[in-house]
């Protein structure tokens, strides 16, 4: 591999720097680094009104932040070039572009400005998910509208895909195809995803990383697979309150006086030392235990 390519191949796909973005006086997100690995399918994950989408627009160049800098394929997303556009697919939360226009105008609209423009994979997914083609936008279901866009994101053969609660308007059949197309492209065309939602059960299914938001910060940012090892619920009675971590992901002080907190392996793969206390307990956390420990 010449110099070039190893550097391309090195440039994050999608990445940002210190991302912050107040509305008035509401902070919406606040100190945001983030880099997403090539070929890695990142669902970042949080309640809504974390801050999610406003990260997202800002991370693609759709929202200038009050603070810090987001880059596509190396680019300012600011200030992208065609070619970097040409590379990424974005859907919004709620679609309303070109509504006056009928699903087969607006794919075949779009199919234009796309050198790598798939238009049999684009007929033949309105057909499989009994979208009419010929209906104005305007006139379909938000469900049907939210399909029409994933068609359009996935037909541009992107290899950066960027979706925003894809799932929101999807009943679960469709949400379990898209989810499957996903993880068809990532793993058969190395294309970058990244994807926001607040259904732990999509994570599980398709993403290699994860990301928790919570009030505007990114609080976690780790391969799927690591979260069962590396967290863990410290339960610790009464008597030992006092104990308790100074550093831990959530704290919860119960009616009993007892507390339980969600720790952390150290870099050296121990516990915190209260956990080995007489009459601690470290119970093991799932993926959607650790989101509802975290998100409350």
């Amino acid at each position: 591999m010449n110099a070039v390519l190893r550097e391309t191949a090195t440039i994050a796909p999608l990445s940002a720097q210190g991302l912050h973005h107040a509305y008035g006086r509401e902070t919406v997100i606040a100190g945001i680094d983030l880099a997403l690995e090539p070929g890695s399918v990142l669902g970042l994950i949080g309640r809504n009104g974390a801050g999610k989408s406003t990260l997202i627009r800002a991370m693609v160049g759709l929202l200038e932040p009050s603070e810090g800098k987001a880059f596509v394929f190396g680019e300012p997303a600011l200030r992208l070039s065609d070619a970097a556009k040409g590379r990424l697919a974005y859907v919004a939360q709620q679609p309303e572009a070109l509504a006056w226009l009928t699903s087969e105008q607006m794919l075949d609209y779009f199919g234009r400005f796309y050198p790598r423009w798939d238009n049999r994979f684009a007929k033949s997914m309105l057909e499989r998910w009994q979208i009419p083609a010929k209906r104005l936008l305007a006139k379909l279901s938000p469900g049907e509208r939210q399909r029409v866009e994933l068609i359009r994101a996935l037909a541009s053969q992107p290899d950066l895909l960027v979706l925003d609660e894809p799932a929101a308007a999807l009943d679960p059949v469709a949400r379990r195809e898209l989810l499957r197309e996903v993880a068809i492209r990532a793993g058969e065309s190395g294309t970058t995803v990244l994807f926001s939602t607040h259904i732990v059960s999509d994570l599980e299914r398709v993403a290699s990383d994860i990301a928790f938001m919570h009030e505007g910060r990114l609080i976690l940012h780790c391969p799927v697979d690591d979260t069962k090892e590396r967290f863990m619920r410290l339960w610790l009675p009464p008597r030992l309150s006092a104990a308790a971590p100074e550093i831990a992901l959530s704290h919860r002080q119960h009616g009993d006086g007892s507390i339980s907190l969600v720790i952390e392996r150290d870099a050296n793969g121990q516990w915190p030392q209260q956990a080995t206390l007489p009459g601690a307990r470290v119970d093991p956390l799932g993926l959607e235990d650790l989101f509802v420990e975290i998100a409350e």
